[in-house]
Parts: structure tokens; C-alpha cells; sequence
């Protein structure tokens, strides 16, 4: 390049002639990007809580076992768990959401025990003939209810109440009732019964043990229902 400026040739030239007066070409626009979203996958289904429900024990015995050693029930956390107390076909079965935080070896030996021992004993029925039970096998600070209902615990709920088999069933807390299809949003009436694969039971569906220790009034207005619901 440096020879054809030395030899007096500054400019660019072309053997083909162009148009300098035509109108410059306009390229057509490339097509825009076509953006398609992907689906996203859905999570794999949680397992249940319990695993198979055909693997369920058969009998109450050996439900109690399972409900201690079970890695499914819980995560496969098993510290902490505690066996419902008392034997089959009893007078009442008494249904709390999970055990107390105070709880030792046996299921509601600390405060809210103490409670429902003086309910029971003043309502007539013999603390030989109640079976306790709760929904989780150990204390859990905060229980996401939601999942646990979506993951099968109603179901487990409902088996374990036909192996326990009890002549009623008093349920404390919102949880036990929802869990159960007992919704006190719908319906002010706490008189229920309970449907499960051996049979159906007689329930009563009443407020938390700890409402009915911090509220006198909540407490006065359950005992009242009670005895309408022993009279029934």
C-alpha cells in the first residue's frame, strides 16, 4: 500500500462501477428472537407420612411399637417420640394434637396432664378406661399442619382410631378437628361422629388444652358441653 501512495495513488478504486447518487439499500430486519419458556418440573411427590398405608400394623400392639421406631413418621427422627397409653376398646379415647414439651416417658404426664386427668375424673369416667393419643409422635415446636395433612396424616390418624377402637373420642385442639373433617369455621356444633375402615365413633371435638387452662371461660363453657354430650 505504501508503493501505490508513493506512486500518487491516494484513493480506492473498483473495476465495477457504482451509482454514488443511489439511494443506500436498505437490509431487511432480521426477525426477532422467539423466546420459549420452558415448563418448569414439578417437584417430586412428598412421601407419606408412614409409608405404604398397607404396611400399617394390624393391631394395636404393634402400632404402638411402630409408632416409636418408624423412620417415616417423622423424618426418620425418632428421639423424643412417645407411645399413646392405655388399651383397646376403652371408655374414651382422649386426642391431642402432639405431646407436651414437659412430657417424660408417658404421654401428658406434665402440666396439660394434669388438666385433662381432673376432667376426666370429674366427668365420671374411669382413667383405666381412657385411651390417650396424639396426632404426632414427639413435640415439634412449630408443625407445619398443612403438609402434614397433604402427606397422609388424616388417613394414619383415622387407622390408628380403628385399631384403638373406643367407645368415644374427645379431640382437643383446632388441629385434631381439622384433621378429622370436623371444621368449627362451618359449623358451631361440637358433636360430631367419626368415620373410620372399622366402624364409626361418637366424637366431641373441643378447644386446646391450653385455651382451657388459660380461659375460665373457655373452660366453663366446655365442661357445660361435656356433660350435654354424656347426656346425648
Amino acid at each position: 500500500m505504501q508503493w501505490w501512495r508513493d506512486a500518487g495513488v491516494d484513493y480506492s478504486f473498483a473495476d465495477e462501477a457504482s451509482s454514488w447518487l443511489a439511494a443506500p439499500e436498505i437490509k431487511a430486519a432480521a426477525a426477532p428472537a422467539v423466546y420459549v419458556a420452558s415448563k418448569p418440573q414439578a417437584p417430586p411427590p412428598k412421601p407419606l407420612i408412614g409409608g405404604d398405608p398397607s404396611l400399617w400394623p394390624q393391631d394395636l400392639a404393634s402400632f404402638k411399637t411402630w409408632w416409636i421406631g418408624e423412620p417415616s413418621l417423622d423424618g426418620g427422627m425418632n428421639q423424643g417420640r412417645i407411645a399413646p397409653r392405655g388399651g383397646q376398646n376403652a371408655q374414651l379415647m382422649i386426642l391431642i394434637d402432639q405431646p407436651e414439651a414437659e412430657d417424660g416417658e408417658d404421654l401428658l404426664t406434665g402440666p396439660l396432664g394434669n388438666l385433662l386427668g381432673a376432667i376426666i375424673a370429674a366427668s365420671g369416667v374411669d382413667p383405666a378406661q381412657t385411651y390417650l393419643a396424639s396426632l404426632l409422635p414427639r413435640h415439634m415446636p412449630h408443625p407445619d399442619w398443612g403438609d402434614l395433612a397433604a402427606t397422609g396424616l388424616p388417613e394414619l390418624t383415622r387407622h390408628h382410631l380403628a385399631l384403638a377402637a373406643p367407645q368415644r373420642l374427645i379431640g382437643f385442639g383446632r388441629h385434631v378437628s381439622s384433621l378429622l373433617g370436623h371444621d368449627p369455621a362451618k359449623t358451631a356444633d361440637s358433636f360430631t361422629t367419626i368415620t373410620h375402615s372399622r366402624g364409626a365413633v361418637p366424637a366431641l371435638m373441643a378447644p386446646g388444652l391450653e385455651d382451657l387452662m388459660g380461659r375460665p371461660r373457655v373452660k366453663a363453657r366446655f365442661w357445660q358441653t361435656l356433660l350435654d354430650w354424656q347426656r346425648a
